[in-house]
């Protein structure tokens, strides 16, 4: 949340997103390391990691002249996104945020969003990044579909 109060792009706002970025990775790896890893843990990472998404995709849209050919596309990855939660929901009655490599790509690319447009077309830097998160949220709505039992730590829809 600390986010939306730092001016986009500048020296504080960068401070934030680094940290929290790094607080994102450490708390899983050191939860797993330590062994107190949880589904509750698993569950509140996701939550987590939605919402900072959705505070970066605010501050992103809100500041930044998105193509126009991007907003569609962005809008169906979110569509994608929540009839996944929705079939998941409905399938195990759970809020099923998957793990996945392309969920974690993903992530990251959305991390790297602010680097990448410093030094990178807008034009690429939103097509990698709507490439990525469209093949991770299909996967995910895939393996929400297909799937007959949740494992939120499964890899990929090939690893079924």
């Amino acid at each position: 949340m600390s986010l939306l109060f730092a001016e986009p792009f500048s020296p504080p706002f960068y401070t934030l997103y680094i940290v929290c970025g790094l607080s994102d990775v450490l708390d899983g790896y050191l939860a797993r390391r330590l062994g107190a890893t949880s589904n509750f843990g698993q569950a509140l990472d996701s939550v987590s990691d939605f919402l900072f998404i959705g505070i970066v995709l605010f501050i992103y849209i809100t500041y930044i002249a998105l193509p126009g050919w991007s907003i569609p596309w962005i809008i169906l990855i979110a569509a994608a996104r929540f009839l996944s939660i929705i079939v998941g929901f409905r399938k195990y009655g759970k809020l099923t945020f998957l793990h996945t490599y392309s969920n974690k790509a993903t992530g990251f690319a959305l991390f790297l969003f602010p680097f990448l447009y410093s030094m990178f077309p807008l034009s690429i830097t939103i097509l990698l990044l709507c490439s990525v998160a469209s093949i991770s949220a299909l996967e995910e709505l895939l393996i929400n579909a297909t799937s007959k039992v949740l494992h939120r730590d499964i890899k990929s829809i090939f690893h079924h």
